[in-house]
């Protein structure tokens, strides 16, 4: 069974060119955008009920152009795109495994990103702020830790640890 990264990495078409231009730093930092604005699309119902869909739709869209959208960047020494060339070492970990404890770390925060899209959900569902901001919080906090342990990780597999 493939893990939720190369899944995600399948639906979203990642080929080499989209993930060099994802490198980016403008492609990671914009990014970071998505949860909110997913929330505020969800939460948006109800404002405008069923059309709601159009702002979810125009989010999910932004999900999948935002790595194509920026040009390879001409330099890669910086924390966001340390970020996601890490993203790409964790994700080969099947064809080049990777310290133990890098990978234990990134279950875990990949884990509480997940609880935390679970709380996010529940908080959407219901319409709760607290619960919402809770989810957001937890998640996508969980996710820099993730992109920084990253940035480890892709130091200490090019021996720059």
């Amino acid at each position: 069974m493939a893990d939720a990264g190369r899944l995600s990495e399948r639906l979203m078409l990642m080929d080499e060119a989209a993930w060099a231009r994802h490198a980016n730093p403008w492609s990671g930092w914009s990014r970071l955008a998505t949860l909110p604005l997913l929330s505020l699309a969800v939460w948006s119902r109800v404002w405008i009920g069923a059309w709601a869909w159009a702002p979810v739709a125009l989010v999910l869209t932004w999900v999948w152009v935002n790595p194509r959208l920026f040009p390879v960047p001409r330099r890669t020494d910086n924390w966001m795109s340390q970020g996601v060339l890490g993203e790409r070492v964790w994700l080969a970990r099947r064809k080049v495994p990777i310290p133990a404890h890098h990978a234990r770390a990134a279950m875990i925060l990949s884990g509480l990103s997940g609880g935390g899209a679970m709380v996010l959900g529940l908080g959407l569902w219901a319409l709760s702020p607290g619960w919402t901001v809770a989810g957001l919080v937890l998640s996508m906090g969980a996710k820099l830790w993730f992109l920084d342990r990253m940035v480890w990780l892709r130091q200490d597999m090019a021996g720059e640890g």
